[in-house]
C-alpha cells in the first residue's frame, strides 16, 4: 500500500470522525433548540396571558380611577361648599368676637367706673357708720339723760302728789279748825280773824315711801309701758294699796325690778319702774315682800 493511500485513508478516517462529531453536535443542538423554542413559546403564551390579565387589571384600575375621581370630585365639591360655609361661619364668629371684645372693653370701663363708685360708696358708708356711731353715742347719752330726767320727774311727781296730799290734809285740818273756832266764838259774838303767816316755811316736803311689809300684799303685773317706765298691777286701794308703796316684781325665784306706786284705784294701781334687772311683763308676780 502506498503512502498516499495511507494518507487518504487517514484523512478519510479523520473526516469521518469530524463528520460524526458534527452530526452528533447538530442532533444535540437541534434537541436543545426545540426545547428552547418550546420553552420560549410557553413563556410567550404565559406572557400573553399575563399581558391580558394585566390589561384587564389596568382596565379595572382605570375604571376604579374614574369612579374614584368622580367621587373625589364630588367630595371636593362638597368640601368646597363646607369650606365656603365654614368661612362664612368664621366671618360671623370673627364679627361676634369683635363685638364681644368691644363689649368686654365696655364692661371693663363700666367695671372700673363701678369700682370707683363702690370705693366712693364704701367711703360714704364708713362716714355714715361713723356718723351713726356718733349718733348712737349721743342717743345713749340722751337716753341716759332721759332716764335721769324720767327718774327726777317721777321723783318730782311723787313729791307733788305728796304735797297735794299734804295740802289736802292741811285744808281739811284748816276747815276743821275753822269750824271749831266758829263754834268757840259764836256764843261770845266775836268772829275769828284770818291767820297771818309771819314766817313762810321754805322747806320742801319730800315723800317718804310707805312700806307695807307688815301687810304682805301680792298681785300680778297687768300692763307694762317700757317707754315711760310705768307698770300697772292687779290690786288697788280695796286691797290696801296706797301711794308711795313699793312692790317687788318677781318671776319665779328671780328678782326683776321694783314698782313705786304713784296712783291708785279701787281695783288697780300704777307705779314707776325702779332697779330694773330685766324687762317686766304682764303676768309677773308683785309683792311687798321678797
Amino acid at each position: 500500500m502506498s503512502t498516499l493511500t495511507k494518507i487518504l485513508i487517514v484523512l478519510l478516517t479523520i473526516s469521518s470522525i469530524f463528520l460524526c462529531g458534527i452530526v452528533v453536535t447538530y442532533v444535540a443542538n437541534a434537541d436543545n433548540y426545540r426545547d428552547q423554542y418550546n420553552k420560549q413559546r410557553a413563556d410567550r403564551d404565559g406572557l400573553q396571558e399575563n399581558v391580558a390579565s394585566l390589561t384587564e387589571q389596568l382596565n379595572n384600575k382605570i375604571a376604579e380611577k374614574d369612579d374614584l375621581g368622580g367621587r373625589l370630585s364630588r367630595e371636593i365639591a362638597s368640601l368646597k361648599v363646607q369650606v365656603n360655609k365654614l368661612q362664612g361661619q368664621l366671618k360671623d364668629v370673627e364679627r361676634r368676637n369683635n363685638q364681644l371684645l368691644n363689649e368686654v372693653a365696655s364692661y371693663a370701663s363700666a367695671s372700673e367706673t363701678y369700682s370707683q363708685t363702690a370705693k366712693e360708696m364704701t367711703q360714704l358708708l364708713k362716714d355714715r357708720e361713723a356718723q351713726l356711731t356718733k349718733v348712737d353715742a349721743e342717743r345713749i347719752q340722751l337716753s341716759a339723760e332721759l332716764d335721769d330726767t324720767s327718774a327726777t320727774l317721777l321723783e318730782k311727781f311723787a313729791i307733788i302728789q305728796t304735797l297735794e296730799i299734804e295740802k289736802k290734809r292741811l285744808l281739811e285740818e284748816k276747815t276743821e279748825l275753822q269750824s271749831r273756832l266758829d263754834r268757840l266764838f259764836l256764843p261770845t259774838g266775836k268772829l275769828p280773824t284770818a291767820p297771818v303767816i309771819v314766817t313762810p316755811e321754805k322747806d320742801i316736803a319730800r315723800p317718804t315711801p310707805v312700806t307695807a311689809r307688815d301687810i304682805g300684799l301680792k298681785g300680778l303685773v297687768t300692763a307694762v309701758d317700757l317707754k315711760n317706765k310705768m307698770a300697772s298691777i292687779s290690786i288697788g286701794t280695796a286691797d290696801g294699796v296706797k301711794e308711795g308703796m313699793k312692790f317687788h316684781v318677781i318671776r319665779g325665784d328671780k328678782f326683776i325690778c321694783d314698782i313705786l306706786i304713784i296712783d291708785t284705784d279701787a281695783e288697780e294701781a300704777v307705779g314707776a319702774l325702779e332697779l330694773m334687772q330685766e324687762q317686766p311683763r304682764a303676768g309677773d308676780v308683785v309683792s311687798t315682800e321678797l
